[in-house]
């Protein structure tokens, strides 16, 4: 039907031809990250009468978004009008929002042809059941999907892997580890690093089992450089796999700090840094974020949907991605597994409709030309360190304005002067999304709307947020049951009308 391969270099190739030169990384000196929503769809002359015929299908990009930053939270603003977070994986699931705004339009207003059809249910939409949507990012998500064992073999290749090594006392962490420009070449098949611990040989399910790095925008953390003999204990909190006899060397490390209330990491040297399965907020420089991690994001989004709670008053039932499929690079399925399905997994009583998706995760052999990795390869070492390209880039499968660049959580070039102006906003933005969420109410007539827009006068955008029930339902039977410690931003930011 279709291969990670297959969608990495869809959404390359998109990136090349649709995104404009500005916003993207300066030549050997920037790198950025890539994340993309892909709509999967039966072609249309599929043979009836061959049953045995493998389905042939149509893959499109319907959202693109670059970007490695997050503002700090002082730099918030009340009014909506401000990217708090801006990192690839956020600024493509926005835009997939505006896009899926659109088709909501073209299906009640227009009633042109939409990837809605009706639902059961008065005046409520649902997804053409023909339809999936695969989530394509050219890196790990930050935070706990990157929080997996460094492992170093001596003389052989790496074999596949069980979970022996967790249960092994006699596995040990070497104080080995490499200087943070070293580490930063990641997975630069000539660099000293790959050579020392060369990656997994890829496995018979098309899966990878490559070390991880965490935090997207000020690269891996360097480990204290100091040995440690590990108890089965320790090394258990870190999900991981190795053969037996090998050896640990340490955890690659995220930059997401734990949230408050949540246990915390331990600190300790080697492997048992990290505690795994935790909470985590963005790294900010100097400035605390309020940004949740995109490991956590997308294991949320892997329960409630990834239309958000606006759009939840036109669906009969969420929008779930059916694939999750990471570019080349440092990789561990497990944590994979772990950070996006297993921390939710037993998650129970959600409304009708909601539930914890087994959604598939997968790894492309296929690397992003503008990666760190990848221009850390090209780059010459007298042209000085590589730095995260400043600039986001937003591209929505909309007829008006696809494309959107920022910079700070702005449209890039907005100066001071003109923060607040109805053009230094971006079109992803709260606001906007906000604005074309009232502009397709504006389109359909009072009588003709869903039942939780009816019932009592609705104003502001948290007011429109907290009557979608079934939605609010599900996200809070979320948190108390696995995500108790997840950061709300407080109510005043979200009395903007």
């Amino acid at each position: 039907m279709w291969s990670a391969d297959e969608i990495a270099r869809l959404c390359y190739e998109h990136y090349r031809s649709m995104l404009p030169k500005q916003g993207k990384p300066e030549p050997n000196r920037e790198w950025t990250l890539l994340a993309a929503v892909v709509k999967i769809q039966p072609t249309a002359d599929q043979a009836c009468d061959r049953p045995d015929r493998p389905v042939q299908v149509t893959k499109e990009v319907v959202s693109m978004g670059t970007g490695t930053k997050c503002i700090g939270q002082s730099k918030m603003r009340k009014s909506g009008d401000i990217l708090n977070d801006s990192h690839a994986e956020v600024i493509a699931r926005r835009s997939f929002q505006r896009y899926l705004l659109h088709q909501l339009h073209l299906a009640a207003t227009l009633k042109e042809d939409s990837i809605f059809v009706p639902g059961t249910q008065r005046e409520l939409w649902k997804l053409r059941p023909d339809l999936l949507f695969v989530f394509f990012s050219s890196h790990t998500p930050c935070g706990d999907a990157s929080i997996i064992p460094m492992l170093e073999f001596e003389d052989q290749p790496c074999c596949p892997v069980s979970r022996d090594w967790a249960n092994n006392p006699s596995v040990e962490a070497s104080g080995n580890l490499e200087a943070p420009e070293d580490k930063r070449k990641c997975d630069d098949s000539d660099s000293p690093v790959t050579k020392k611990m060369r990656l997994e040989p890829r496995t018979p399910d098309g899966m990878a089992h490559h070390q991880s790095f965490g935090n997207q925008e000020s690269g891996p953390n360097s480990p204290d450089v100091s040995s440690s003999n590990l108890t089965a204990e320790e090394l258990a909190t870190v999900t991981g796999m190795a053969p037996g006899g090998a050896k640990v060397v340490d955890v690659y490390r995220t930059g997401a700090k734990c949230v408050p209330g949540e246990a915390g990491d331990s600190g300790k040297p080697g492997a048992a840094y990290h505690r795994v399965g935790l909470l985590r907020v963005k790294p900010g420089r100097g400035d605390r974020t309020c940004s949740m991690s995109c490991s956590d994001k997308l294991a949320r989004w892997n329960v409630l949907g990834c239309q958000g709670a606006l759009l939840m008053h036109f669906l009969e039932e969420p929008i779930y991605l059916s694939a999750v499929v990471i570019g080349k690079c440092p990789y561990s399925q497990e944590a994979m597994q772990r950070a996006l399905i297993g921390r939710c997994q037993n998650v129970s009583a959600l409304p009708e409709g909601f539930g914890v998706q087994e959604v598939k995760l997968q790894q492309s052999d296929l690397l992003f030309e503008q990666s760190r990795c990848a221009v850390q390869a090209k780059k010459a070492e007298s042209q000085g360190r590589l730095v995260p390209c400043g600039a986001a880039i937003s591209w929505s499968a909309v007829p008006e304005q696809p494309l959107d660049v920022t910079a700070n959580g702005f449209p890039q070039g907005t100066t001071k002067k003109g923060i607040g102006r109805l053009q230094a906003r971006s079109r992803i933005s709260k606001v906007e999304l906000f604005r074309s969420f009232q502009k397709l109410l504006s389109s359909i007539s009072e009588d003709k709307w869903p039942d939780s827009l009816r019932v009592q006068k609705l104003v502001t955008y948290h007011e429109y947020k907290e009557a979608a029930s079934t939605y609010q339902q599900a996200w809070s039977t979320l948190r108390k049951q696995a995500f108790g410690s997840w950061i709300r931003n407080a109510p005043d930011y979200q009395q903007f009308k």
